[in-house]
C-alpha cells in the first residue's frame, strides 16, 4: 500500500510530500498477581501521510497530514490527498525546506516475544512479602519497522525495540491498605534495573503507610531522586529548541550563559544518537532528519539549537534535527555528599511539573523523607514550588548517573531554597 500511496502522491500535483510507514509487531501479556489473565499477538500497521502545497508564488508553504488505512483502496487513499493538497491550503506558514539528506540506519535484530518473556523472569524474581507484594502487572513488548519516505529523495527504514510495562504494587498494614502505579519504559528488558524499581516501589508503598503530614518548613533544600528529575533536563532542553526561540519564548543564547553568579554544578547537557536499551535508538526523528551526538548547553554556556525542519531553517540552522536521547552530565558530589545536612528528598509526586517556558516547577508530595542530620521522618501532603532560572544558580548534581530509558541523568539532584508548604 505505502508503495500506492507514493504513487498517488507524484501525481497529486504536491509540492512535497512524507509518508512515515510504521509497521509493529506486540506481544502483550497481562497477569493478575502472578498468574496469566490474558495474553495477545497484536500485529498493526499505520501509515501517516504530509502533503505540502507552495502558496501566493512561493512565499508561503502549507500542510496538512492524515493517516491512511493500509487496507484502503486506490480510490480511497487518492480522496484522500486531494482533500489534503486542498486543506495544506488553509496554513501559512512562510516557507521552508524540508529534509533532503539520507543515511544508512542501524537496526536492531530481536524477538519480541523473547523481550516479553525476560520481563516476565524478572518480575518473577522479586522479593515480595505478605505486606508489599506485586498487585497485577502489563507487559508490552513491540518491535517496530519504521519507513520515512519524502519528496527530496529520502527513503530511510529501521528496525527497532520499544517496551512497557505497567506495575502495580499493594502495600498494607493492620488499618490501612494502598497501591502504587508504576510504568517503565525502555528498548528491551534489563531485569536487574527492573527488580531494582520495583523494589523501591515495595519499600515506598510500605513507607507510604507511616507518613505523618508534611510540617511547614517553607524554604529548604530539595532533592529528587527518581525518574521526576528527567525534567530537570527536559526544561534545559526546550529551552535550546528552536521552536522557542524563533516564538521568543526562551532566552536562552548561544555563547551567552544561562545564569550567573552560580553556587553549585553547572549544566552540561548533550544529545546522543543511542544509549543502551533505550526506546528511542531509530537514528532519525520524526521528519526523517538525522540524529547525532551533539551539545546542547555545556557548562551553563548554550552550544547548538535543535528542532524540527521549520523553526531550524527560519534560524538558519542546517542540518539540524529532534533529539530522541540525551544525558544531563553528573556533577562533583556523590549523592552520599548531596544527601548531608537538612533537606527533604521527595520520592512521589501526585504530579511533579516543570513549565518549559517559564521554568516554574510545581508538585504536590506523596511521600518524601524530611532529613534534620540523622533523624528522618517519612512525610505526606503539601507541595514544592519554584522558578528553575533562579533555582539553577545552586543545584547539585551526584557524580553517579542513572539511566531512565531516553535519558541518562544525575542519579541525585539537590536544589536549595525550594518552597515547601506543609500541611501542618
Amino acid at each position: 500500500m505505502t508503495e500506492k500511496i507514493i504513487e498517488l502522491l507524484k501525481n497529486s500535483g504536491a509540492d512535497a510530500w512524507e509518508v512515515v510507514d510504521k509497521v509493529i509487531e506486540a506481544w502483550e501479556f497481562y497477569f493478575i498477581g502472578h498468574k496469566l489473565d490474558q495474553n495477545r499477538v497484536r500485529d498493526v500497521e499505520h501509515i501517516s501521510v504530509k502533503v505540502y502545497r507552495k502558496l501566493e508564488d512561493g512565499k508561503f508553504l502549507g500542510s496538512a497530514s492524515e493517516e491512511i488505512s493500509p487496507t484502503a483502496s486506490e480510490d480511497e487513499a487518492k480522496k484522500i490527498i486531494d482533500a489534503l493538497y486542498e486543506r495544506a491550503s488553509f496554513v501559512k506558514n512562510p516557507y521552508y525546506e524540508i529534509n533532503s539528506k539520507n543515511a544508512e540506519l542501524k537496526s536492531q535484530d530481536f524477538e519480541p516475544k523473547k523481550v516479553a518473556q525476560d520481563f516476565i523472569e524478572a518480575l518473577s524474581e522479586v522479593s515480595e512479602t505478605t505486606t508489599e507484594y506485586i498487585n497485577s502487572y502489563e507487559i508490552f513488548a513491540e518491535k517496530i519497522t519504521k519507513r520515512f519516505v519524502n519528496s527530496n529523495g529520502v527513503d530511510m527504514t529501521v528496525t527497532y525495540p520499544s517496551s512497557t510495562v505497567e506495575v502495580v504494587v499493594n502495600a498494607k498494614n493492620e488499618k490501612h491498605e494502598i497501591e502504587l502505579y508504576n510504568m517503565y519504559t525502555s528498548g528491551t528488558c534489563d531485569k536487574e534495573a527492573l527488580k531494582k524499581e520495583i523494589a523501591l516501589s515495595l519499600k515506598y508503598g510500605k513507607d507510604r503507610l507511616n507518613t505523618v503530614p508534611t510540617p511547614a518548613i517553607k524554604k529548604a533544600p530539595l532533592v529528587l531522586s527518581t525518574n521526576d528529575s528527567v525534567k530537570i533536563g527536559e526544561w534545559a532542553a526546550a529551552k535550546m529548541a528552536a521552536a522557542l526561540v524563533f516564538r521568543k519564548m526562551s532566552n536562552f543564547e548561544i555563547g551567552k550563559p544561562i545564569c550567573s553568579e552560580v553556587k553549585g554544578d553547572t549544566i552540561t547537557l548533550k544529545s546522543v544518537k543511542e544509549l543502551p536499551n533505550s526506546s528511542m535508538n531509530i537514528g532519525m526523528d520524526g521528519e526523517g532528519s538525522i540524529v547525532r551526538d551533539m551539545d546542547i548547553i555545556r557548562d551553563n554556556v548554550p552550544q547548538n539549537y535543535w528542532g524540527d525542519c521549520m523553526f531550524s531553517y527560519y534560524l538558519g540552522i542546517k542540518d539540524s534535527f529532534s533529539p530522541n536521547n540525551y544525558v544531563l552530565e553528573g556533577g562533583k558530589n556523590s549523592e552520599e555528599e548531596l544527601r548531608q545536612g537538612t533537606f527533604l528528598e521527595v520520592v512521589e509526586f501526585s504530579d511533579f511539573s516543570v513549565d518549559q517556558i517559564t521554568g516554574d516547577i510545581a508538585g504536590e508530595i506523596r511521600l518524601g523523607y524530611w532529613h534534620e542530620g540523622e533523624k528522618v521522618t517519612v512525610v505526606s501532603g503539601g507541595s514544592v514550588s519554584g522558578s528553575l532560572p533562579e533555582l539553577i544558580k545552586d543545584i547539585r548534581f551526584s557524580k553517579e548517573q542513572k539511566q531512565y530509558d531516553y535519558a541518562v541523568i544525575p542519579a541525585a539532584i539537590r536544589i536549595a531554597d525550594v518552597t515547601i508548604a506543609g500541611v501542618e
